[in-house]
């Protein structure tokens, strides 16, 4: 294109110059002294700006980068001569014992040796409840330490770190994604050549048996040839298009990095969706209640706790403004639950274990309405009283009310949709049935969803992943289109070619029609910007000489030029108000 483009203005510049510098020949010749370089300057301006467009759309991969990299702690508190010093990260070697205190990032991935505690590792799983960790358990560079504080000895340092491995995947996905080979370009490798040719052969024809002066004459009808075909309607069709496409999504809250994402967005046939904040809400919240003085005791209970289901418990209770009793004797059982005083009687509130080592007996229809909401994936809190079973409060991360509805969207543009996460194959499954998908994996780490996008490529499908974790970011890098979710993290959405504000995960199939609306509009701006060159490309070279007398003026074919251009960015205009629901 660039090669038609630079003829065409180069010639008809030269022309103009020509026409100015012998005007007297031509004023001789009686030929009309007309000047094109309006017509230089508006072809170069026009093709130009599209290109400033295109450029101007895309993204900075390297963000995702330098982001990851702020997530490793740079100081870590090791154990020397009995003696407790803080010494830089890369001091720490393989076999140090190293002490993580409450809130701190754990500095290299390792093995507990002393304490418990629960460690929030929603960076590495995407799954808001922290896990529990005691002496034996694994845990990572980077996730936050909740509370309590515990030892542990050094496994993995520097490179070797789940984290640093996370940022060597986003780095590997990144330079390996192909870029787009538009169809314009493809085309445009055998249409100029041609032009160039069919000018060339214009020229020789008109001056070997075209009427005298042959040489204006043939000038005239090869400059008419480059300028009608000069590609400028070809060259605005596709960014055309995808300016007002990617503005478009804007509007709808579809925000989209780069044109290459909205391009190959239109040919998914396979969504690999995460769990936590994709499809759920992103934050343990109360589901179920079985009474008032349960909703009570708890609230008093865990009012004092630092656990994140604590605060599920306690934002409820202030939402439904339950007042809290005084608790004296308060202690948290670190992996089992808390227990507390309250007017006099003892209380405890746990799992199934705590509350049966207290001794409570429990019922076999309590126990079946235990299993019940267990068997949805959620998580069980028991309260009881001495040996007395008082009742429970069930927990969840809940299922976004759009989310079934996107599914069904999805399967309608037949797209195939997957559910991905790191959660345990009872709550998978019951999100998985709730949404209406029917393939989904457990238990995944984020290597692993990299993992299963690369195998799903190999058998050629075009995969977009939506995700909203730092835990999503090689998914999200490794897929033909990462999808990330606006409530999720800055580091999701800069892997991400696409991110949906709000979280709205039914703005996905939305993203995914928008993308095939606008690559249906570039193929209709490709067949007039061709068609119109397949017609008037013979009326330039002459064909309407030999039996009407006519030749064309190249200020008609500038003019002609110019129509195709006003159409092709007229067309691509009306992405504006195409409907996506």
């Amino acid at each position: 294109m660039d090669t038609l483009v630079a003829l065409g203005t180069s010639v008809a510049f030269g022309y103009s110059l020509v026409v100015i510098i012998f005007s007297e020949y031509f004023s001789s010749h009686g030929l009309t002294q007309h000047v094109y370089f309006e017509t230089s300057a508006t072809i170069l301006t026009l093709i130009l700006l599209g290109k400033f467009l295109e450029t101007r759309a895309k993204g900075q991969a390297s963000a995702a980068i330098k982001k990851l990299l702020t997530l490793q702690p740079t100081v870590a508190h090791i154990r020397k001569h009995e003696e407790w010093i803080d010494v830089s990260i890369d001091q720490v070697v393989s076999g140090d014992v190293l002490l993580v205190k409450p809130g701190e990032k754990i500095a290299v991935d390792g093995m507990v040796v002393n304490g418990m505690s629960t460690v929030n590792e929603s960076m590495l799983t995407g799954e808001s409840v922290p896990v529990e960790k005691k002496d034996g358990d694994e845990v990572f560079a980077a996730t936050i330490n909740s509370f309590g504080s515990f030892e542990m000895r050094a496994t993995h340092v520097g490179q070797a770190t789940k984290i640093s491995h996370i940022i060597r995947m986003v780095r590997e996905a990144q330079g390996s994604r192909p870029p787009i080979q538009k169809l314009v370009d493809s085309i445009s490798s055998y249409f100029v050549p041609i032009v160039i040719g069919l000018s060339i052969v214009t020229f020789f024809i008109w001056f070997l048996v075209g009427p005298d002066p042959k040489l204006p004459h043939a000038l005239v009808s090869m400059i008419s040839v480059l300028i009608i075909a000069c590609p400028c309607a070809l060259g605005l069709a596709t960014p055309t298009s995808l300016t007002v496409g990617i503005g478009r999504g804007a509007q709808l809250g579809i925000l989209i990095k780069n044109s290459e994402a909205l391009e190959v967005a239109n040919k998914i046939s396979l969504v690999v969706l995460d769990k936590t904040g994709t499809l759920t809400q992103g934050e343990p919240s109360v589901t179920y209640v079985s009474s008032t003085e349960t909703a009570q005791i708890a609230y008093s209970l865990e009012q004092k706790s630092e656990h994140p289901l604590a605060y599920a418990i306690v934002r409820e209770a202030k939402e439904k403004k339950i007042q809290a009793s005084e608790v004296i004797d308060f202690t948290a059982i670190i992996g089992r639950g808390v227990q507390g005083n309250i007017s006099g009687e003892q209380y405890f509130l746990g799992s199934h274990e705590f509350i049966k080592e207290q001794g409570v007996k429990i019922s076999n229809d309590q126990i079946k309405e235990i299993e019940e909401y267990e068997s949805k994936g959620e998580t069980v809190l028991q309260l009881a009283r001495k040996n007395q079973f008082i009742g429970v409060i069930s927990i969840a991360d809940e299922v976004k009310s759009e989310a079934r509805q996107a599914i069904k969207k999805l399967s309608a543009l037949g797209v195939t949709s997957v559910m991905l996460t790191g959660d345990n194959p009872k709550t998978a499954e019951s999100i998985a049935n709730t949404v209406g998908i029917v393939e989904w994996k457990a238990r995944v780490r984020p290597e692993g969803k990299a993992e299963y996008i690369k195998e799903a490529q190999r058998n050629h499908k075009i995969v977009g992943m939506i995700g909203d974790g730092i835990n999503d970011a090689p998914a999200l890098a490794q897929a033909n289109v990462g999808i990330a979710m606006g409530s999720g993290t800055d580091i999701a959405m800069e892997s991400a070619g696409i991110t949906l504000l709000h979280g709205d995960v039914s703005l996905v199939p939305q993203a995914i029609k928008l993308a095939k609306k606008t690559m249906h509009n570039i193929i209709q701006n490709l067949i007039w910007a061709f068609g119109y060159n397949i017609i008037l490309i013979p009326v330039a070279m002459g064909a309407l000489y030999p039996v009407f007398g006519i030749q064309m003026n190249p200020m008609l074919a500038s003019a002609a030029m110019a129509l195709s251009s006003v159409s092709v960015v007229t067309n691509a205009l009306r992405l504006k108000k195409i409907s996506l629901i």
